[in-house]
């Protein structure tokens, strides 16, 4: 994360994410980013907009066109495939002038790379449409992954898996923002479809295995992230088997018991058309889950991970952060999506980060991160206005959970969810919280619904100068939380409806509230 300044330095606030850059050149830059990405087993367009380091899905597109499958057999580009991915690149080069992107980047990867008239395929591509094909080798294919993965993350260390129709590749997340040792291999499950013999299969995915990890330099980690439809797909099943009640896939987190509980219950599946229904899966995704399944497997038994995570985000969100300057790719995505968030759709932009010093003081021995998260509640508790007030707080809880958000834990999600409920409601019995409340602790839970009640006295003082809403400061031992507000226009403010928020705010923290003037 980014630390350009200390308080000390920075009069006006921003603390260590610096001030906003989703409104500078170097994030104009990125406004109506294209990618189109043609694999072995989709075509798809996405187009990005909004905060640059955290962008928003302006445009998203996938046509399933095979262009891998027999390719083993016959080393060409499937003829069908080929049809239907001519048909969906010409839709998607008209939609992309017509949607005024800036930039368009088109990236081939494994079957058209491998394919013997795969640049034949590419030179009528751009004939016919105007699209330039960037058919990229394998470890430039993992590398992008990796780089999608810290988008999302950062802080992200570990071992990227990307699984596409016809390659599987491999990447070091050493930390520290970088990609280190990028491979490619041939275990996609369009690849493997030609292999007959399940034990020949098995051998094979072995020694694939096996070779990649040793060109890669390493056998084991302790977080695998896991990029990819099929992995996606795995990671939705096993939702559905857990009865997971978040449904978000992004940051999704497995054990190695959990996933091999998962893998056993698809073997065992004798109607998968069923099991993609339920959890939303295309059939012909699902065609491909057993053979990716036998695949990640092997993938987990070799490098052993402690932890297993689901990134959406992989290699068109890749080719974006390429694009991207440091300046840009320092940033947290959460706080530079959520100050954009403000600043396009709360009644008055800038006061979250009023609202935030103001209310900091109560939570002095709070961690770092859980300060991050809290700052960007404040950011966020205002951008629902819009919303009838009967339902103000559900909508808050649910944007929080169900946004495109990178940075953010399924717990710390609904931390921020459940804050936000709370900043327009005291009661959270009957709401969409209690679903999700075994995703957070008692602890957590308590201390959401502090941040929640604070912003919601806070408010108060929101059309006025910042000068008037006074200090706050938390005495744990005495029970006491003491506000201390300026004399004359700061104590008119404080109002019957003003004390009982704070009243609320104080019985949330098991404190006595007292009130001075200065």
């Amino acid at each position: 994360m980014d630390g350009t300044a200390s308080p000390d330095d920075d009069p006006e606030g921003y603390g260590p994410f610096g001030k906003p850059l989703f409104d500078g050149p170097e994030a104009r830059a990125l406004r109506r980013v294209g990618v189109i990405d043609v694999g072995s087993n989709s075509v798809r367009l996405v187009v990005f907009d909004g905060a640059a380091r955290s962008p928003a899905y302006f445009f998203n597109e996938k046509i399933l066109c095979g262009l891998g499958a027999g390719l083993a057999e016959t080393g060409h580009l499937n003829p069908a495939g080929r049809e239907r991915a001519f048909a969906a690149l010409r839709r998607f080069a008209i939609l992309a002038r017509g949607m005024e992107v800036n930039s368009l980047t088109v990236v081939a990867t494994a079957a058209v790379r491998e394919a013997t008239d795969g640049a034949a395929f590419a030179e009528e591509v751009r004939a016919s449409t105007g699209l330039k094909l960037w058919i990229i080798d394998g470890a430039e294919e993992a590398r992008l992954s990796g780089q999608g993965v810290l988008l999302g993350w950062p802080e992200a260390e570990g071992v990227m898996c990307d699984i596409g129709g016809s390659s599987m590749e491999l990447s070091v997340l050493p930390g520290g923002g970088e990609v280190g040792a990028a491979v490619s291999g041939k275990l996609g499950p369009l690849k493997l479809q030609s292999i007959a013999s399940k034990s020949k299969r098995h051998a094979e995915i072995e020694r694939g295995v096996a070779d990649m990890a040793e060109r890669l330099g390493r056998d084991r980690t302790d977080r695998l992230y896991l990029v990819g439809g099929s992995w996606r797909a795995i990671a939705r099943i096993d939702m559905e088997r857990r009865g997971y009640p978040l449904h978000v896939l992004h940051e999704y987190t497995m054990t190695p018991r959990d996933l091999r509980a998962t893998i056993e219950l698809v073997g065992a599946c004798e109607d998968m058309t069923a099991l993609g229904k339920a959890t939303g899966t295309s059939a012909a995704r699902m065609a491909l889950v057993p053979l990716a399944s036998e695949v990640l497997a092997r993938v987990v038994k070799q490098f052993r991970p402690k932890t297993i995570a689901v990134s959406s985000y992989g290699i068109r969100e890749g080719l974006l952060y390429e694009q991207m300057p440091d300046v840009l790719r320092a940033r947290d995505p959460l706080i530079e999506s959520a100050r954009f968030a403000e600043a396009k759709d709360a009644r008055l932009p800038g006061f979250g980060r009023v609202l935030y010093r103001f209310l900091k003081p109560i939570f002095a021995r709070a961690s770092e991160r859980r300060l991050r998260l809290i700052r960007a509640c404040c950011l966020l508790h205002d951008v629902s206005w819009r919303a009838h007030p009967d339902y103000r707080a559900e909508v808050c809880f649910d944007n929080a959970t169900r946004a495109n958000l990178g940075g953010l834990t399924h717990s710390e999600r609904v931390f921020l969810g459940l804050a936000l409920l709370h900043r327009y409601k005291n009661k959270r019995e009957g709401t969409s919280f209690e679903p999700l409340a075994p995703l957070l602790d008692v602890e957590d839970t308590a201390q959401a619904e502090v941040v929640g009640k604070a912003m919601r006295f806070g408010a108060m003082f929101s059309a006025q100068d910042p000068a008037l809403m006074g200090t706050f400061r938390l005495y744990p031992k005495k029970q006491v939380l003491e506000l201390t507000l300026p004399k004359g226009d700061g104590e008119a403010l404080f109002g019957e409806v003003a004390e009982a928020r704070l009243r609320s705010l104080a019985s949330s923290l098991g404190a006595e509230p007292v009130v001075r003037v200065r």
